[in-house]
């Protein structure tokens, strides 16, 4: 059996990957682990609107029980939301049920620790060596030594909705926003807290049924938000994804505005406020080429520049005092508020960006410059992913593609770490060019996979 954590907890179709015998391995494991010097853990659990969040969560919860942990059942909350009450409530850890932007079908579990930072790799090792070895550190836990679940003092959604309004200075009375909540965990503290805010709230993706999660909505479909932001004439509209912890801008016009342009503009008003550290903003090696022009001659800043991932990202920001960093999907993170992405608190940095500057959202938006980009996938097998790259005639052509696009745009090529594939992607001014050139690199790339 291979790794059971990805790059972002445990995944896989729930109830047949990820089935409740896992998940109570994953809780009676994750319990014994992180339990540290307390012989009764506390672990808030979150979820998002699945079907199958009921099972897993159950499973999870009778896993921690087992092992003498006692457990906080905080439902339907964001990602993020789990982030905070896990520090909140002074908790052991926290774990979501969730698989972020995946169809419904699909469902995934992710710890936090005491901190609220998701579990660095040597203790997800740890957990995975008790399941895999078979161990079991519950043989010894009868009677009195066994956990409950525990009622908390104050309601969960709306302590993280009161720590939501507390990093707003303004309201957004006057302004008319759609948000498009996915049919997933944000659907009731988003348009709660907008509405509180002032903010004439139109809703769209705030009907979950358990099998409506993401399904053709939210930050990776859309094309619905913008649709509601030009019939509704609205001023702006926000899409999260089904855990909300990513944000999509969709501006009066109803273009999008994506991560890269969301933390340039965010970054500008950390800037003109004097609030970005050590002059830093950090993205990652997919950020476009653009995100970089504006935030180094516009801003003269630094981009600090991370692997894909957003565990990557917060492992640089802590490093270099950097506190804003992201994707061009959305997830950012504003580590001066908190210690994960946070689609609503993102959305809700953007609005103070647009109030303060006075400008419409695609005024802010027509700033930065983003270069056409294009991603191609050269097929390949899994063992020759090294060796193509290292083959002299591909890396020939790497170098020539290279310097014909020298000051006006770059190549990039990564292997999958979960396909057999081998993503080409390239930046530049003329997108004909570029599509041409990244479909030569990658069926060089994949002929060269079939040779002997």
């Amino acid at each position: 059996m291979g790794r059971l954590f990805g790059t972002d907890g445990v995944r896989g179709i729930a109830n047949s990957e990820l089935t409740p015998e896992l998940a109570f391995h994953l809780g009676r494991a994750g319990a014994y682990v992180l339990q540290k010097e307390n012989e009764r853990p506390v672990f808030v659990i979150g979820k998002d609107t699945r079907l199958s969040g009921d099972m897993l969560e159950n499973a999870l919860t009778a896993g921690i029980l087992a092992v003498g942990g006692n457990v906080i059942k905080a439902g339907v909350v964001p990602t993020p939301a789990v982030a905070y009450l896990v520090r909140y409530y002074k908790a052991d850890a926290g774990i979501v049920i969730s698989a972020s932007h995946n169809s419904f079908e699909y469902n995934g579990i992710k710890f936090f620790n005491g901190d609220g930072f998701k579990l660095d790799d040597a203790l997800e090792e740890q957990i995975e060596d008790i399941i895999l070895r078979g161990i079991d550190p519950s043989s010894h836990m009868t009677g009195d030594m066994l956990g409950r679940c525990l009622d908390a003092e104050e309601d969960a959604e709306e302590l993280y909705c009161r720590f939501l309004l507390s990093t707003m200075d303004i309201r957004l009375d006057g302004m008319k926003i759609v948000l498009d909540c996915a049919n997933g965990a944000a659907y009731r503290t988003a348009p709660r807290i907008y509405r509180q805010l002032g903010a004439e709230v139109v809703t769209i993706g705030c009907e979950p049924d358990g099998s409506n999660i993401n399904a053709q909505i939210g930050s990776t479909h859309p094309e619905k938000l913008q649709q509601k932001v030009v019939s509704e004439q609205a001023d702006i509209g926000l899409a999260f994804d089904g855990d909300a912890d990513r944000l999509i801008v969709v501006d009066e016009k109803g273009m999008i505005i994506d991560g890269d342009k969301t933390i340039c503009i965010c970054a500008k008003m950390l800037k003109d406020a004097g609030r970005l550290a050590e002059n830093k903003v950090t993205g990652t090696v997919m950020s476009n080429i653009g995100f970089h022009r504006y935030v180094e001659d516009v801003l003269g800043a630094e981009v600090e520049t991370t692997a894909v991932g957003d565990r990557y990202v917060l492992e640089s920001m802590r490093k270099t005092g950097c506190v804003i960093g992201g994707e061009q999907s959305g997830h950012i993170i504003f580590l001066d508020y908190t210690t994960t992405g946070d689609g609503t608190l993102s959305s809700l940095q953007f609005m103070k960006a647009v109030v303060s500057s006075g400008k419409k959202p695609s005024a802010l938006s027509a700033e930065i410059r983003i270069f056409p980009q294009v991603l191609e996938n050269a097929r390949v097998t899994n063992e020759s992913k090294k060796r193509c790259l290292e083959d002299e005639t591909v890396k020939q052509a790497i170098a020539e593609t290279e310097e014909k696009l020298a000051g006006r745009g770059r190549v990039l090529i990564r292997p999958s770490g979960t396909e057999p594939l081998i993503r080409v992607m390239l930046e530049g001014d003329d997108i004909e060019e570029i599509h041409r050139m990244a479909q030569q690199l990658a069926d060089l790339i994949s002929s060269k996979s079939r040779e002997d």
